[in-house]
């Protein structure tokens, strides 16, 4: 049976999803954010005939996130899912949303699959004198031009404008190192909740790499954030930064796919 879930759910919801925090890092995120009912977010859960909860589908907008402990209703989430949209963004753990591949009534846009790392114990690779700072507000400007500056990064009209309310919100932080009153590298997290955060935006200025600034400034991050208790976790697709995760720690724990948008051209007639 698949129901909508409600707040009377919440402690059967968060049990289930907390034997994998880092895989439910945006579940549990957005759960503990918005919670049961808004407009904009949704959630059903399917439950065995013991009334014992199976799996999880969750709805931010037109994005969508299903979770499972072992086989769902792959169609029953699929219909829900198409009362809002046939072109759906969704992501989620491979095993899980790979299943609506094939699915009639659900046109999947372009896929990608990263790796999916957690940390749970910090491994020092080195001590560093480096003055690593904590962003405010008022260093979001230079975080930005940092990040332009990176080739490998594609940066929303809306970047600005999350990384504040990021920091606003307290779902995330960005540390960071300067020089000259330029910051030449950072780290950032996102999607902070009570039990994991995402580390995000990893990048160095090209003229200060092979440094050891990034692992310095990781190093620092992911240890502040061990203490408080939470778990990290991120994605990652490019081996060789795949190795320096796993030298602090991370251990790849599945992959993570994500569907996007197909985007659509006009032509002039």
């Amino acid at each position: 049976m698949i129901r909508k879930l409600t707040v009377q759910d919440h402690k059967t919801v968060m049990n289930f999803l907390s034997e994998e925090p880092s895989i439910n890092l945006f579940i549990i995120g957005d759960i503990e954010a918005f919670g049961y009912e808004t407009d904009f977010q949704e959630l059903w859960g399917e439950f065995h005939e013991d009334g014992k909860l199976n799996a999880i589908l969750l709805r931010y907008f037109e994005s969508f996130i299903p979770y499972a402990k072992g086989e769902f209703d792959v169609q029953g989430f699929a219909d829900l899912i198409c009362n809002y949209s046939a072109t759906p963004v969704m992501s989620g753990k491979a095993s899980i949303v790979e299943q609506f591949e094939h699915v009639k009534g659900i046109e999947l846009g372009p896929k990608k699959a990263t790796f999916f790392a957690e940390c749970r114990e910090l491994t020092p690779i080195n001590h560093t004198e480096y003055n690593i700072k904590i962003a405010t507000i008022d260093n979001v400007d230079r975080i930005l031009n940092l990040r332009m500056q990176i080739d490998e990064f594609s940066l929303s009209k809306e970047g600005r404008k999350m990384i504040v309310q990021d920091i606003e919100n307290g779902t995330g932080r960005t540390y960071f190192i300067e020089d000259n009153n330029e910051i030449i590298a950072c780290a950032s997290t996102a999607a902070e909740n009570s039990a994991s955060a995402m580390i995000v935006g990893v990048c160095t200025h090209k003229n200060f790499r092979n440094n050891g600034l990034a692992t310095a400034i990781m190093q620092k991050l992911i240890g502040d954030v061990l203490a408080e208790g939470r778990i990290l976790c991120l994605f990652y697709d490019n081996p060789a930064a795949g190795r320096i995760y796993k030298r602090l720690g991370f251990q790849d724990i599945g992959k993570w796919t994500m569907y996007r948008k197909n985007k659509t051209t006009i032509k002039n007639k």
